[in-house]
């Protein structure tokens, strides 16, 4: 069954950059009004623009500032949506908020791990939490989270730890493919769907230094690919952090806004994005063993760059 989102509302955590500003962009662009949240207002100023630059008539673009690893600002921002948009229901919701960091349990810092899991974890959850109430309402529902690639593959390669950002994603992935028996049993008209991108260009690398404390993570991973971090500070870093990574990326944002959405549309409930995501999801499945092993993350970056 196709999906239309005209008339709809959609809600999405994280819509002040990246994945989340495309989706609300296109989103809007089919006639779906968008409530979003994210700890940048400045953020989702510039999104809401954008937004109204191609919103027929009628459609609406709310943002909200919230931190979503803090259930009590979610919670608030669900009664923001029913005021804001007088409604009892909403149809779509994008858990897409996320941050890195924390990346070594033994030896990194514990405030930074947390942190990073409260948010790419917690965050859903607690989105699912706030909002289920509005979905329930509504005809048919939708519930979109966004795991990664490091939802199935715990690695950025064997020389970098990874381990709160991998946490989270795995623990997303499991939340969400088990909350599709659960919803067939107490929800049947609401459907859940678990994303999961691979390499996409936007600036998580750098708004994860602004939100996460410390940045010894990126310093060290930066220092280890020779570039001389000791002369930046935060601010440089986070700007040639967010450049390298963004215009790396073999998907941009938008392609894959595009492709989740077409995904939902197509009633499809796991959601890999792009074909760096397609190729490491088959190469996981094809040597499980293996897959931690330094020849296998050699094998992987020589299929990325062929």
């Amino acid at each position: 069954m196709t999906i239309d989102f005209a008339g709809k509302i959609a809600v999405i955590t994280g819509g002040g950059t990246g994945m989340g500003r495309e989706l609300a962009r296109q989103l809007v662009a089919e006639g779906c009004s968008v409530a979003m949240c994210d700890v940048s207002a400045d953020n989702m100023a510039e999104t809401r623009r954008l937004c109204l630059e191609s919103a027929p008539q009628g459609t609406q673009v709310d943002c909200y500032v919230a931190d979503v690893s803090i259930e009590d600002q979610m919670m608030a921002w669900a009664d923001v949506v029913r005021k804001t948009f007088d409604t009892d229901r909403i149809h779509l919701l994008f858990n897409n908020a996320g941050v890195a960091g924390g990346g070594s349990f033994v030896a990194g810092d514990r405030a930074s791990w947390e942190r990073t899991f409260n948010i790419c974890f917690y965050g859903v959850v607690h989105g699912v939490r706030a909002f289920l109430p509005l979905l329930m309402n509504a005809e048919r529902g939708h519930i979109v989270n966004t795991s990664s690639v490091n939802g199935f593959y715990a690695s950025i390669g064997p020389e970098t730890s990874h381990t709160a950002y991998a946490a989270a994603k795995f623990a997303v992935k499991g939340f969400t493919e088990s909350l599709i028996t659960d919803l067939r049993l107490n929800a049947p008209h609401i459907s859940a769907a678990v994303v999961m991108p691979g390499h996409i260009g936007t600036e998580i690398a750098g708004n994860s230094m602004a939100i996460n404390p410390g940045t010894r993570d990126f310093r060290t991973m930066l220092s280890r690919q020779g570039l001389d971090t000791a002369s930046m500070d935060d601010a440089q870093l986070a700007m040639v952090v967010n450049a390298g990574f963004r215009d790396s990326a073999p998907t941009s944002a938008a392609q894959a806004a595009t492709i989740i959405l077409d995904a939902v549309k197509a009633g499809q409930w796991r959601i890999l994005v792009g074909d760096d995501a397609r190729i490491l999801d088959e190469m996981v499945r094809a040597d499980p063993e293996g897959a931690y092993a330094p020849a296998f993350h050699e094998r992987w970056v020589a299929t990325r760059s062929a």
